[in-house]
């Protein structure tokens, strides 16, 4: 008591929380404690434990278990004062998803089909948690496709981060790319993060916009968790994570449904078709040549293409002298071949004749096959280097049907909704699971008396046989 009789104030916490770039400040912690989590490290250059932002959740849990009064000055992000402002009515499933995330603490990650809304399940989430949330997204097609979402549900303005604008606002929309690039100075403002396909965030890069980041609350979103086989072969690099890598950097898999669980009732019913054509006997010669030329390369150089850093080592030594060169020559030489056989696209004629009454898209491995068959069939086509404006106008004119068929490599395997396309032509692609599973959700958007068909073509006796095996281990092909 003091001398008027009034209790003197409470001290101050000993234990004050701060961000920096990305990181906690933990201090007021002796050296020599041993009761934070493991991420917490001691750093001699600051006299106080230092651990990622991601940790946060983790440490505050810890403290308050511990009854260890804390000063938190790390936290900045708000609570939203208003909530969805239209409300659309869940599907049971989605409802399932949102109460199983949120038993789970509000992590985890959300599996569901292309085309079975996965972006209401992240609006309901950010309509029951109410704080401030980045969307963090691969493209900028879909940073526009979720801002105008946000936009419609919540009412008020949305911010966007990425394509050259910088407008911060409690609700924000940014891409993979711009969010590593800036979670160091933003990585305090969000309290709920959401990634929309997150399969693409166990990178080295990626990973670091959910590491950067001190938001308790975390959703992944995804059609395809799995870890490829594929991507281990370094035909894939710009994912090397995995499962096991978002249960580190969102949470476990908290609900899941597959295609199968819901084609006919809320995606469209669906068949797939193998078609195997076969090369001309002057092709197939030149295949077995072309081929045996890249597979003794390999083998001089002690090169597997199984191992992860096969193809970077097949890139290095191919470019060493003239002999590399051939090599690489034949690997491309004959991938053109299986690729763009005068059969294939005979086939592709007839399959356009047959469908000329639905919405087509033709899916290649490369640019040069969505060039040559946009010339063949006079098609439109989409790659990485069409505009922004062009891709929606291409994508606007097959949803209103002035066009029946359009041609593509990879850009369109995410982020695509035209719901009135229900044939999908896969001429060539990699032995990616993912990426197969991709292709297929294109066309399983529902439409009243829609019946979707994936057609897959294979050149018999080249190498595609085992690529069309390896992508098609899902139990959407079973």
């Amino acid at each position: 008591m003091t001398t008027n009789g009034t209790s003197p104030p409470p001290e101050p916490p000993a234990v004050e929380i701060r961000f920096r770039s990305g990181t906690l400040e933990i201090a007021g912690v002796p050296a020599a404690f041993a009761g934070l989590p493991s991420a917490c490290v001691w750093d001699d250059r600051t006299a106080c434990f230092r651990a990622p932002a991601s940790a946060y959740a983790g440490l505050v849990q810890t403290l308050r278990r511990l009854k260890i009064a804390y000063l938190d000055q790390a936290r900045r992000y708000e609570t939203l004062t208003a909530g969805a402002v239209v409300r659309r009515e869940p599907r049971p499933y989605q409802s399932e998803a949102l109460h199983a995330w949120q038993a789970a603490g509000g992590r985890g990650v959300v599996v569901l089909p292309t085309g079975a809304g996965k972006t209401l399940v992240a609006h309901m989430a950010i309509d029951l948690r109410r704080r401030s949330t980045l969307v963090v997204t691969p493209t900028l097609d879909l940073v526009r496709q979720w801002y105008d979402g946000l936009a419609a549900t919540f009412g008020g303005p949305v911010g966007i981060i990425g394509g050259g604008e910088y407008d911060l606002r409690p609700l924000t929309v940014t891409t993979y790319d711009s969010a590593y690039l800036h979670m160091e100075n933003l990585g305090a403002r969000f309290g709920l993060l959401v990634f929309d396909e997150c399969h693409h965030l166990p990178s080295a890069s990626y990973s670091l916009s959910a590491r950067l980041a001190l938001a308790p609350f975390r959703l992944g979103l995804t059609a395809t968790p799995e870890r490829d086989a594929w991507t281990t072969r370094g035909l894939a690099p710009e994912n090397n994570g995995g499962p096991d890598a978002l249960d580190d950097l969102i949470g476990p898999i908290v609900y899941r449904k597959d295609i199968v669980a819901l084609a006919g009732d809320y995606l469209s019913s669906y068949e797939t078709v193998r078609v195997v054509v076969d090369l001309s006997p002057a092709e197939r010669a030149e295949y077995a040549a072309e081929r045996a030329l890249y597979r003794q390369f390999l083998d001089a150089n002690g090169i597997s293409m199984a191992s992860p850093r096969g193809w970077t080592e097949f890139i290095i030594r191919s470019s060493r002298n003239a002999e590399g060169r051939r090599a690489f020559d034949a690997y491309r030489r004959q991938r053109a071949i299986a690729f763009t056989a005068p059969a294939k696209l005979d086939y592709v004629e007839r399959l356009l004749h047959q469908h000329r009454r639905d919405r087509a898209i033709i899916f290649t491995q490369d640019n040069a096959t969505v060039h040559l068959v946009a010339r063949r069939f006079l098609l439109p086509a989409i790659t990485h280097q069409t505009r922004v404006s062009e891709r929606s106008e291409i994508l606007d004119g097959l949803a209103q049907g002035r066009y029946t068929a359009i041609a593509t490599s990879k850009v369109l395997n995410e982020g695509v909704d035209v719901p009135e396309a229900n044939v999908a032509i896969v001429m060539s692609g990699s032995g990616s699971v993912r990426e197969h599973v991709q292709r297929l959700g294109r066309i399983l958007r529902k439409r009243d008396g829609k019946r979707a068909i994936l057609y897959e073509l294979i050149a018999d006796g080249t190498s595609e046989a085992f690529t069309s095996q390896r992508r098609r281990e899902h139990i959407a092909y079973r």
